[in-house]
């Protein structure tokens, strides 16, 4: 089945339904990207408002919230590939409504905020079933090098799809960034249908949901390694991560660097993290992973902080490069410890579980750093998020003392 040994840095490919997956996920992550671009600018546009750019941000997030850690429990329960097939299918078509309605002229912020709604419900099912589908691509044996290669591809895609979008924006418009996203899916589509996977067996269960959580919840709590991992990345998510979401403010408003400005910021972020997640699959037999975890956590933070205080732009992008590296080492480092620990029968609640604070709590920070900025400015509301996430990384080192030997 591979071709080459289990566990080397880049075996996942060796996968044939892997290599399917990766390359429809290149064209697919590329639209989304440029979805996020456009849908930030749009709503810029259309409200003059950092809250309202927040806003329609949390929403989007705000399915995750309420409905992932039940998604994770019917992740065990479903076949995955059909699941996917059928979540990548709805956001498919959200995506070409966002399209006609620019198109049309019909589109205000609010048919942007329930759009974006229907997206994260869908999202809530999505991620922890393709998350925990990995491991029937590739085995057990392969999975560090799928999760990291999968990690670099967003990445790397988080540097192709603004970067067009930001061109794509001046020239025709947001519409077109949508359109084009839709489309994207077919490939990711294509790819899934194209597998060859041993015919689906339901897993018997008699118990419910709710004893299905229960599990899931003494799993976590046993293990104080993943438990801290766990809430370290719920305040990360709510403190940390949302300095993209200012992103469109500090390209119009700080930096003053317009639509393709906005494009290359987000570019430099893509290309940090993509490097950042190739060292980890190409090194990841040899780094100390709990030390260069928390490394990393730190870094993010201190760089997140320096970029809130440049009103330089070439120093403003070097900033965000290397704060995408130390931020994707802390995520997929993260990721993989807690794939690593979990049983085969609790992975899709785990990665339920870990979609929940690592998207689900995105809209409290969406919201939190919206607030903050309409009140006291993005660039202080970046910082105090930057200052606080590397405050919690420190604290998790020093409370866990294990983490670092992991």
């Amino acid at each position: 089945m591979t071709e080459t040994a289990g566990g080397a840095p880049l075996g996942a490919l060796s996968h044939r339904n892997f290599r399917l997956f990766f390359f429809g996920q290149a064209v697919s992550l590329s639209g989304t990207w440029m979805q996020t671009v456009a849908q930030g600018w749009l709503v810029l546009q259309l409200t003059d408002s950092p809250f309202y750019v927040g806003l329609v941000s949390s929403v989007g997030s705000l399915g995750v919230l309420l409905l992932t850690l039940y998604a994770g429990v019917v992740a065990d329960r479903v076949d995955k590939r059909r699941t996917v097939v059928l979540t990548q299918t709805l956001q498919m078509l959200e995506a070409f409504a966002l399209a006609g309605l620019v198109w049309t002229r019909t589109v205000t912020v609010h048919w942007v905020i329930a759009l974006a709604a229907l997206f994260g419900i869908v999202n809530a099912f999505d991620i922890p079933t393709r998350q925990s589908f990995l491991v029937e691509m590739v085995g057990k044996e392969d999975l560090l090098s799928a999760i990291a290669l999968n990690s670099s591809l967003f990445n790397a895609t988080r540097v192709f799809g603004p970067a067009l979008a930001g061109v794509l924006i001046g020239a025709w418009g947001v519409g077109v960034c949508f359109f084009l996203n839709g489309v994207s899916y077919l490939a990711v589509i294509w790819g899934l249908l194209a597998m060859r996977l041993p015919p689906y067996v339901p897993r018997p269960t008699h118990e419910s949901a709710w004893v299905g959580f229960q599990e899931v919840v003494r799993f976590i709590r046993g293990d104080r390694r993943i438990a801290t991992l766990v809430v370290q990345t719920a305040l990360l998510s709510i403190f940390g991560f949302p300095f993209l979401v200012m992103m469109p403010v500090f390209a119009r408003d700080v930096l003053r660097a317009g639509a393709s400005g906005y494009g290359v910021l987000m570019a430099a972020v893509g290309i940090g993290a993509m490097l950042g997640a190739l060292m980890i699959a190409v090194y990841s037999r040899r780094v100390p992973k709990g030390r260069l975890l928390i490394a990393g956590g730190v870094a993010f933070g201190v760089l997140v902080g320096l970029f809130a205080l440049s009103r330089v732009f070439v120093l403003s992008v070097g900033l965000l490069g290397l704060a995408g590296c130390a931020m994707i080492v802390n995520n997929a480092l993260t990721n993989t410890t807690l794939q690593t620990l979990v049983p085969d029968q609790l992975r899709g609640r785990v990665m339920g579980f870990y979609s929940f604070v690592f998207v689900g709590m995105a809209p409290l920070g969406a919201f939190q750093a919206g607030v903050f900025a309409e009140h006291a400015g993005a660039p202080t509301a970046v910082a105090v998020g930057g200052l606080v996430s590397a405050l919690v990384v420190l604290a998790a080192a020093w409370r866990v003392p294990e983490l670092r030997a992991t």
